[in-house]
Formats: structure tokens, C-alpha cells, sequence
């Protein structure tokens, strides 16, 4: 009786129901907000689609209807979120078949990408630019991510007690949901994230310096409600001035990531020092780098083996 009820359901109904019970109070605020957007985009599209009627065709015509205005990656993206949904209904009975085997995922072209990353030389004509006072400001934070690759909401909730200078070494436990106007703390992205980062003594005695006579506890550089923007238009002056491309900050964390790299640094240390969950995360952001090495290395390996006479 319940199954053939939820046969008549509509799509984005059941999809709305299955959030609420499998991801409220399970995944981060962030991600459940891209699971709200994904409901809305269902109704806007299938608003008639009952659970009986999704199969091969219509789940297909469903994405395909989707990547018209959106690029292939974010279709994927949805398709994830919704096969999650639908195969759970397929266990329940509620459908007969998976109408998610062997759909292809379109997208339309996407968009001229900007700059992922700095190399050396831009990052140095970049930090000859940073105007570093007496006191904190958003030119330290710019230079703290292009050394430790820390994520802007990371970077964000550090207080003092979270430098330990006498190891060199920051501390990360936490994040600044910045998109509050109030403004708090909260959970690492996931538990890998939760880590302890090496840093240079330069920036320990930099830091050291500035944060001295700081409250122990209050975030170094949250005055009042802080914008990304806010961040990314100081980084976009700075590297206009630096005659480089101007980039985002979230841009100085692959910048940080792809210097390491080039520098020799393994991908197991990138990986944990940017705390992803998997070294697989971190060689797919970084493909094309890591095939480079793999390019030289194989050049230096036929060298050495030449000489072998």
C-alpha cells in the first residue's frame, strides 16, 4: 500500500522528503543548501514527474533538459545528488529499474577559465606588492593562504591560540561561516581537514609579532561581517599592481598546492597539508601538474638509463 502510494509521488517531492531524512543534520549547511537548490531545479523542470513514470527516457531528458544552462561538471554534480535519491527508491521497490545505468551526462561550453594558479615568479612580484603594517590586515591574510593553502573559511576562524610558534606550526579545528551576518564558528569540512600545518619561521615571527597582545580566542581577522569579496577585490588590486593575473583567493590554495608539487613535494604531504580525504581528490584537482612531472621524470629516467653502457 505505501509503495504504490509512493509510485503516484512526484519526483521532486519524494527527492524533497529524502533529503530531509538522509541529509538535514548529517552534511555540512553549505552542502545541504546545493541539495535545496537541487529540489527547486526539479520542480522547475519535471513539476509533474511521478516516481512510476521516472525511467531510461525521462531521467535522461531530465538531464539533458538541465545541461542546456549548465556546464558538464554541474550536471554531474546534480545527477549525483539525484542518483542518491533514486537508488535508494529503487531498494525500496518504489521503482522497478535504475533509470540512472548508462545515462550521459551533456553540459553546454564552458566558460573561459581564469587563472587556477600563480607560478613562482608571480607569486614573488605578488608579495613585493603586500602592504604589511604594524597591525592586521588583509594583505597578512593574502600571504598566510599563499603559505599554507588554508580555505578561505579555515583562514578565516583563526585566533591566536591556534599558532604554536615555538613548533612553527598552525593548528586548524575549525571554520568562520562567513555567510552569516552575525558570523560563528563551525566544523572543519570533514575530519582530514582537522590537521596541523608546518610553516615557515618567517611567518612564525611575522605572526608571532603581530598577534602578541590578541584576545586568545577571537578570530584575528574578523572585525565584523567579512564578504568574499571584500578579500578577492584587495587580491585583484594587488596583482593589477604586480602586472600578473588576477585571481581569487581561493585561487592562492591551488597556488600553494601546485608550487609544492613542482618543488618535489609528494602528493600524499599536498594532500594532507590541504586536508583533503583522499590523495584521489587531490590528484584529480591537480592532473595536469602531476602528468607534467610524470613527463620530466620520464625524460630524467631515459637520461640516467643512456648512460648505462
Amino acid at each position: 500500500m505505501v509503495t504504490k502510494r509512493r509510485k503516484e509521488q512526484m519526483f521532486h517531492e519524494y527527492f524533497k522528503e529524502w533529503v530531509n531524512l538522509y541529509k538535514v543534520g548529517a552534511i555540512r549547511s553549505i552542502t545541504l543548501q546545493k541539495y535545496h537548490v537541487t529540489e527547486q531545479k526539479l520542480r522547475d523542470l519535471v513539476p509533474n514527474l511521478k516516481l512510476k513514470e521516472l525511467d531510461r527516457y525521462s531521467y535522461q531528458q531530465l538531464l539533458n533538459n538541465y545541461a542546456l544552462t549548465h556546464e558538464k561538471q554541474t550536471t554531474m554534480d546534480f545527477h549525483h545528488q539525484l542518483k542518491g535519491a533514486i537508488l535508494d527508491a529503487v531498494d525500496e521497490g518504489i521503482i522497478a529499474q535504475n533509470p540512472t545505468r548508462k545515462i550521459v551526462i551533456k553540459g553546454k561550453t564552458p566558460r573561459t577559465k581564469k587563472s587556477k594558479f600563480l607560478n613562482q615568479f608571480e607569486v614573488q612580484a605578488l608579495l613585493k606588492e603586500l602592504n604589511l603594517t604594524e597591525d592586521i590586515n588583509w594583505d597578512y591574510f593574502i600571504l598566510l593562504v599563499i603559505k599554507t593553502g588554508l580555505r578561505f573559511s579555515e583562514a578565516l576562524a583563526l585566533t591566536p591560540s591556534d599558532f604554536d610558534f615555538s613548533k612553527q606550526k598552525i593548528i586548524i579545528n575549525k571554520t568562520w561561516n562567513y555567510k552569516k551576518s552575525n558570523g560563528s564558528f563551525q566544523p572543519t569540512k570533514n575530519e582530514s581537514s582537522n590537521r596541523k600545518i608546518q610553516i615557515d619561521w618567517q611567518l612564525a615571527m611575522q605572526f608571532s609579532q603581530l598577534l602578541n597582545k590578541k584576545e586568545q580566542d577571537k578570530p584575528i581577522f574578523v572585525k565584523s561581517r567579512v564578504f568574499n569579496s571584500t578579500v578577492n577585490n584587495r587580491l585583484k588590486v594587488l596583482c593589477t599592481r604586480a602586472n600578473i593575473p588576477i585571481i581569487t583567493i581561493h585561487s592562492l590554495r591551488h597556488t600553494h598546492a601546485s608550487l609544492l608539487l613542482y618543488a618535489g613535494v609528494s602528493i600524499a604531504s599536498v594532500a594532507n597539508r590541504l586536508g583533503h580525504s583522499s590523495m584521489t581528490t587531490t590528484q584529480e584537482t591537480y592532473l595536469h601538474i602531476i602528468q607534467e612531472l610524470e613527463n620530466q621524470d620520464n625524460d630524467k629516467i631515459i637520461r640516467h638509463l643512456s648512460m648505462l653502457i
